[in-house]
């Protein structure tokens, strides 16, 4: 009789601590949009193009950036359940795709979604929904349920009251608290949050951020959490990474990023965040217009149509990435003493 603890072990340390957890490199999506002409080239949208970043065993990655910028189009690039079209995934030194194959990719690697409701099948109880994906990996229907009002417990609710309801019968903050404990039902070591918190209020985002760092710290776990609210991820997160129409624009800890942002747009970004203080109020735009369009981005650096510091050189040639030391990297010439920026040496 098959086990649940042969199965179901959590992966292998293999490479050791100091041996990334996840490293992307070029990571490109482009979706293709229907033409207004039959002649031309077919246009794309060029969701995420050439992300490269790692998270390290044990930490934190926090991802923002204002809406369409690629944060979930990367998630969903990491799990699979978008083909990329280029880029290459190693997970703790296995090539995804070579190596590791999909199915034990999805072991290592969950995901928790912004919608709550949407992500859980209403026809199914919540026993069968967390009992289905360790069912699918051979473990006995009788045990995968057993294990699911465990994890129950382990996110924080009475298996007695939850485990034989329907999600239209829980609270949004109980769902998502289901949601979570799916996730962990195959003991995976990375959890990649996209927007987990985002649809709750705020007792309950407190509650569940509580939860995830204590579920962090008990399970070894490894976390990439997207959210638009900066506030949450410099709550969460030990590191930052801010991405600008389908690019990494800024990456580095993110006590360092928060208190000295390098890249315009995420002094911008961070600019405009709210604060709790009536003293510090936001009395101007400190970044106009929309995000240009992702089907036809600007040439160079993309953000400098919204940019108050660019210069030729910006519409000429894309930045690279430039290591500020410890950690910490930026694509913008500002930084860059050979790009040619004018004001490159008085502000870099």
């Amino acid at each position: 009789m098959t086990t649940m603890a042969e199965p179901l072990a959590r992966a292998a340390d293999v490479g050791g601590p100091r041996q990334p957890l996840l490293e992307v490199e070029g990571l490109t999506k482009h979706f293709p949009v229907r033409r207004s002409s039959f002649f031309g080239p077919k246009p794309v949208a060029r969701a995420v193009d050439g992300v490269s970043f790692s998270i390290a065993k044990g930490e934190t990655l926090g991802v923002v950036g204002e809406s369409g910028c690629g944060k979930s189009t990367t998630a969903r690039l990491l799990m699979r359940l978008i083909e990329p079209d280029a880029g290459r995934m190693v997970f703790d030194g296995e090539l995804v795709g070579g190596d590791l194959d999909l199915r034990d990719l999805r072991r290592r690697m969950q995901m928790v979604f912004q919608d709550s409701y949407a992500s859980l099948n209403p026809r199914l109880t919540i026993a069968e929904s967390l009992a289905f994906a360790p069912t699918v990996h051979g473990i006995p229907h009788g045990e995968a349920i057993a294990e699911a009002a465990a994890l129950l417990e382990q996110v924080g609710l009475d298996p007695g009251i939850v485990l034989h309801r329907h999600p239209h019968q829980l609270s949004g903050g109980q769902r998502q608290r289901v949601n979570i404990a799916r996730a962990l039902a195959l003991h995976p070591r990375l959890v990649i949050l996209d927007e987990a918190v985002s649809a709750l209020d705020k007792s309950v985002e407190a509650q569940v951020l509580n939860l995830l760092v204590d579920l962090k710290e008990r399970l070894d776990l490894t976390y990439m959490f997207i959210s638009h609210d900066l506030n949450v991820v410099h709550y969460i997160a030990d590191r930052a990474m801010v991405m600008y129409l389908g690019k990494v624009v800024e990456l580095g800890p993110v006590d360092r990023i928060y208190a000295d942002p390098r890249h315009p747009y995420t002094r911008a970004l961070f600019a405009a965040r709210l604060s709790h203080d009536p003293e510090k109020r936001t009395t101007a735009a400190v970044l106009q217009g929309d995000p240009p369009n992702p089907i036809d981005p600007p040439s160079g650096c993309r953000f400098r149509t919204r940019c108050p510091l660019a210069a030729e050189i910006c519409a000429a040639r894309e930045p690279a990435v430039i290591d500020l030391g410890e950690g910490h990297t930026v694509a913008c010439h500002l930084h860059d003493p050979l790009a040619g920026h004018p004001e490159a040496r008085r502000d870099a």
